[in-house]
């Protein structure tokens, strides 16, 4: 069980990161963030921690000034790039064949960015926020285009970034990896505890 000392929010619908956090006991509240996913950034680290702010952001700025002094908001963002080059949501079937044609055979690399947001002090109004990235590298056996069309047609690609889930059918690709594995299904686990222990969050015991 790990403990937080306030009032954990998810800001994300993701089914993956609720089962995650769910994972190792965390007790949270999910309201999914409306924030546009729009960024300056250029490099991936840049892009998902800057769209993992704008979503815990736009989740705290949405609480109540009681409700505020209670909350830590997580808010997370991942994205996958094959070569620098960034690959989200496939669009429809034929956009993620596409996609893990690209990456069957290769080396691709998986960026997920967290935030933290929570209140300073109790008499002051200022807010803390802590963001961070973790970066995996994903090993994919090469796919005939039978098993790409196969894998697409499970539906399973279409609400992925990269089109594909390592936690899914996909894991019959995958050859290996070098990183935290929590990282590419969504949210990096270990790194976010540590976080919060070392920002006083959550109990080092």
């Amino acid at each position: 069980m790990n403990s937080c000392n306030k009032k954990i929010i998810l800001a994300s619908a993701s089914p993956r990161r609720r089962e995650l956090l769910s994972q190792i006991g965390m007790e949270f509240e999910i309201r999914p963030s409306g924030a546009s996913e729009q960024t300056k950034g250029t490099r991936p680290a840049e892009i998902v921690e800057e769209l993992s702010a704008l979503k815990a952001g736009e989740v705290f700025d949405a609480l109540s000034k009681e409700e505020r002094a209670d909350a830590l908001v997580i808010g997370a963002d991942t994205i996958v790039a094959l070569d620098g080059r960034i690959m989200g949501k496939p669009k429809d079937p034929g956009e993620a064949a596409l996609m893990l044609g690209r990456l069957q055979g290769r080396t691709h690399q998986v960026y997920s960015g967290v935030t933290l947001v929570w209140q300073g002090r109790e008499d002051s109004p200022s807010r803390i926020r802590l963001s961070f990235h973790e970066k995996t590298d994903v090993a994919m056996f090469p796919m005939t285009e039978r098993e790409i069309e196969r894998y697409v047609a499970t539906g399973e690609p279409l609400d992925k970034a990269g089109a594909y889930g390592i936690q899914g059918k996909c894991a019959s690709h995958i050859r290996g990896l070098r990183g935290d594995y929590y990282n590419v299904v969504g949210l990096p686990l270990g790194r976010l505890c540590q976080e919060m222990k070392k920002a006083g969050l959550m109990a080092a015991d």
